[in-house]
C-alpha cells in the first residue's frame, strides 16, 4: 500500500541524517520539498535522483489534494523541509492531516530537530517541557506572553536573529530579568554557540554582539511554590 513519508532532514550538517532516511528518499516515487534548490544540495551528497516538487506554505493548500490522490493512485511520496521535521515550524501539517482523513497512511521518521538539541544543551529541567515555537510577531503576542509568564515547564522558542533582543526585552518584562535563559544559534553548524545566563545578562550581551543564524530560545520555567504540610494539614481540616 502505498503511504506518505514524513523524513527529517539535517539542520546543519548534512551527516546528520539516518540511513533509513536515505534508503526511503531512494526509493519513493516522489519527494515534495520546501525548497528544491536548497533540498538539492542534501540529495546530490547521497547520490538521490528521486524527481523533486516544491511543497512550501504559499502552495501547500492548494496542493495537498493533488498529493493525495496521487498517493492513493499508487505511488510513494516523502515530505522533506528546508531543515528539521516537516510540521514543526514548517509545511506538513495540512498534508497529514489530508492524508489521515482520506485513509492515506502516513509514517514519521524520527530525525533532526533543533529543540531538543537546544533543550537538552541548556540544563535547565527537561523531564517537563512546552515547546511554543515562533511567537505571534504582532497580534496575540502580548496575552501569549501574559499566559506564559506563570509557565513552570521549560520553555522553548524559535526566533529570527534580527528579533532576538527585542524578545529577550520582552521576556525580561514578562518573566522578570533574573530569569534563567540559554540561547542557542547555529545548532550542528560550524559556529555552533550556546549562550546561558539571566535573561537581562542576555540582553546585554547581544545588543553589544549582533546575532546571527538559526536561533533557539530555552526559558527556564516559573519557579512554584510550594505549601508547607503543616499549612496543608491546617487547610484539610478547615474543610472538614
Amino acid at each position: 500500500m502505498s503511504k506518505l513519508y514524513i523524513i527529517p532532514t539535517p539542520i546543519g550538517n548534512l551527516e546528520d541524517i539516518t540511513l533509513r532516511a536515505i534508503r526511503l528518499l531512494k526509493e519513493v516515487d516522489l519527494i515534495l520539498a520546501e525548497d528544491t534548490r536548497t533540498s538539492s544540495v542534501l540529495l546530490k551528497k547521497y547520490d538521490i535522483s528521486t524527481r523533486m516538487e516544491s511543497h512550501h506554505k504559499f502552495n501547500e493548500h492548494k496542493a495537498v489534494e493533488s498529493v493525495k490522490e496521487r498517493i492513493l493512485s499508487g505511488l510513494d511520496v516523502a515530505l522533506i523541509s528546508d531543515a528539521g521535521t516537516p510540521g514543526i515550524s514548517d509545511p506538513g501539517f495540512l498534508l497529514v492531516r489530508t492524508c489521515w482523513e482520506a485513509g492515506v497512511e502516513v509514517e514519521t521518521l524520527p530525525g533532526a530537530t533543533a529543540l531538543i538539541p537546544a533543550l537538552v544543551n541548556s540544563g535547565f529541567a527537561m523531564d517537563r517541557f512546552c515547546f511554543e515555537g515562533f511567537l505571534p510577531i504582532k497580534k496575540g503576542r502580548q496575552s501569549r506572553l501574559s499566559e506564559l509568564s506563570q509557565e513552570s515547564r521549560t520553555m522553548i522558542f524559535y526566533e529570527s536573529p534580527y528579533r532576538l533582543v527585542k524578545t529577550l526585552t520582552q521576556f525580561a518584562e514578562f518573566f522578570k530579568p533574573e530569569r534563567r535563559a540559554c540561547v542557542c544559534r547555529e545548532i550542528s553548524k560550524m559556529h555552533d554557540t550556546s549562550h546561558r545566563a539571566t535573561l537581562a545578562e542576555l540582553i546585554q550581551y547581544f545588543s553589544q554582539n549582533e546575532p546571527k543564524g538559526e536561533i533557539v530560545i530555552v526559558v527556564e520555567g516559573a519557579k512554584v511554590e510550594k505549601r508547607s504540610k503543616k499549612s496543608y494539614g491546617a487547610d484539610s481540616a478547615d474543610e472538614e
